[in-house]
């Protein structure tokens, strides 16, 4: 059994929380602050993120039965599942495998399928950091700007950078990540479908949810509706959070 590193708080019906790729729980920090007054919320790390285990292997069922060795561990028969990109496809896998494990689902600008590969310079970025000769994360950031443009998409990936005896690593296992990208990237391989309340919320400004993929989301969720953030892009509920979590609170005490 594999249990994921988790936080909880708050109080009432379950909800889990589930973040994206390079990050980890803290990512989703606010939505669990903004829930916490009617949800007992269950944040976790997925493998090789944050403070979870390591392993050299990420397709989606198998990061869909960590979630459940970890809720199993919590003794949480039945939850809401919240996800953003990479953890919406978790999400999305867990209710497919597990439906009688999941009363709503929340999938955060994602769509169950295949994307073409678009991380290539982040990884090779963060892999080219050579962090022993590194003092700070001033001096990283420096050095990660030859490979990524965006201030702020910089200041999201070293977020995983922390400090023991003076000497900078990644918390994530980045090798085990950019060894997985295939497997990151893929769409829903099965054939199930999750007939339960399912919401998609999408960024206005993101295009990782379109109009191509409608009949496959219906297909796999036939119950499912959607709603756009306007002026949001793909990090939709950073951005927008007071918003992102009114719409999740709605849809969850429907």
């Amino acid at each position: 059994m594999a249990i994921l590193n988790f936080q909880q708080n708050g109080t009432g019906t379950n909800l889990l929380l589930i973040h994206g790729l390079f990050g980890s729980l803290e990512n989703l920090n606010m939505v669990a602050k903004g829930l916490a007054d009617n949800f007992c919320i269950t944040n976790i790390d997925v493998r090789n993120h944050g403070h979870s285990f390591h392993e050299r292997n990420m397709n989606y069922p198998d990061l869909a039965q960590d979630v459940i060795d970890t809720l199993d561990h919590l003794a949480i028969d039945n939850t809401a599942i919240l996800g953003h990109s990479m953890g919406g496809k978790i999400a999305m896998q867990v209710a497919l495998d597990f439906p009688n494990r999941v009363n709503k689902l929340i999938i955060a600008d994602i769509a169950p399928v295949t994307y073409p590969p678009h991380h290539a310079k982040i990884i090779d970025g963060l892999l080219s950091l050579d962090l022993c000769q590194l003092k700070n994360r001033k001096e990283a950031d420096k050095q990660l700007a030859h490979f990524v443009e965006e201030v702020g998409v910089r200041q999201f990936l070293l977020r995983n950078l922390t400090t023991k005896d003076g000497v900078l690593s990644f918390k994530c296992h980045l090798q085990n990540i950019a060894d997985c990208y295939k497997q990151i990237i893929c769409g829903y391989q099965g054939s199930k479908h999750y007939d339960k309340p399912t919401l998609f919320i999408k960024g206005g400004n993101s295009n990782y949810i379109g109009s191509e993929h409608r009949t496959i989301i219906s297909t796999l969720f036939p119950s499912s509706k959607a709603k756009i953030i306007q002026g949001a892009g793909h990090w939709l509920h950073a951005e927008k959070t007071s918003a992102f979590n009114k719409i999740v609170n709605n849809f969850l005490l429907e």
